[in-house]
């Protein structure tokens, strides 16, 4: 549990390349990625934004290059076609940018029945989710075994069970998190780390995008804010922590998970994420 746009034409490519520690966020615009933006900012590194939000990102730009001086990138990406996040990657390459950091957290979820939810939807969201991390991933590796760098993967704690209600998007990020943990182990003599961020319920765009305001999960509940979930994100994925969970209540629930048989926990989360009248 994660956009008035300009012409493309209006950002031009960086003619010098970028020296300095460079991270790619992806789901720049709002919420937790947008949170991210600052840590990175605040850290020295220079930063390149990707969504499709681009006024949103070009807004965050400037305040970021204003404040903390640094030299921030905005492309329009559309990581959600099959292209996508090929694409991103070719454009960034053209710029002359080498990545020290990559953060995947673009993506979305939606609220209800399976049978009732629409395939190019579902599908849309398999790739965001999915697939654009994969892809995101093989092709910066180089660029981040180069530079001994970071990976922040956005999974959540549906990542450790089905969910009912959720069913694809609970599904795409146990995804998430079991590629981060594989690929943390692989990795782990490179000097290349991988963290998978597993937020519960967050205040963020995520909800209204999902339409979760009926759902018994976030409903009439105080749920933490994307910018406290991305400093405590930011900070496991600087001392390189594989998997962090955000909150004790959290991390209670995903831990008692190994324990509970699965129709029963599968049952639970039902209950927890129903609609409500």
């Amino acid at each position: 549990m994660p956009p008035s746009t300009p012409s493309h034409e209006s950002f031009t490519l960086t003619t010098t390349p970028i020296s300095q520690k460079t991270a790619l966020v992806t789901g720049a615009s709002s919420g937790i990625g947008k949170a991210l933006a600052y840590h990175f900012a605040q850290d020295g590194y220079q930063l390149v934004l990707a969504a499709r939000g681009e006024a949103k990102m070009q807004a965050l730009a400037d305040e970021l290059e204003k404040q903390f001086k640094v030299v921030v990138t905005v492309i329009g990406a559309d990581l959600e076609t099959n292209d996508g996040a090929a694409q991103l990657h070719a454009n960034i390459k053209a710029r002359g940018i080498t990545l020290s950091a990559l953060v995947n957290n673009a993506g979305f979820g939606t609220f209800g029945e399976f049978k009732d939810s629409a395939l190019a939807s579902d599908l849309a969201m398999m790739q965001l989710n999915m697939n654009t991390v994969v892809v995101l991933t093989k092709l910066f590796l180089p660029d981040l075994l180069a530079t001994r760098g970071k990976i922040l993967n956005t999974a959540s704690t549906a990542a450790f069970q089905p969910g009912p209600y959720m069913a694809v998007y609970y599904a795409t990020k146990s995804f998430v998190l079991s590629f981060s943990e594989a690929i943390a182990s692989e990795l782990e003599d490179t000097g290349v780390t991988v963290t998978a961020l597993c937020p519960g319920p967050t205040a963020s765009g995520f909800q209204d995008k999902a339409d979760l305001g009926s759902s018994a999960l976030v409903k009439g509940k105080k749920l933490p804010t994307s910018e406290e979930v991305a400093a405590l994100g930011y900070r496991a994925m600087q001392r390189g922590q594989r998997v962090y969970i955000p909150g004790f209540v959290n991390w209670a629930m995903a831990q008692s998970i190994r324990i509970t048989p699965r129709n029963l926990a599968t049952k639970l989360v039902k209950a927890l994420t129903r609609p409500l009248a």
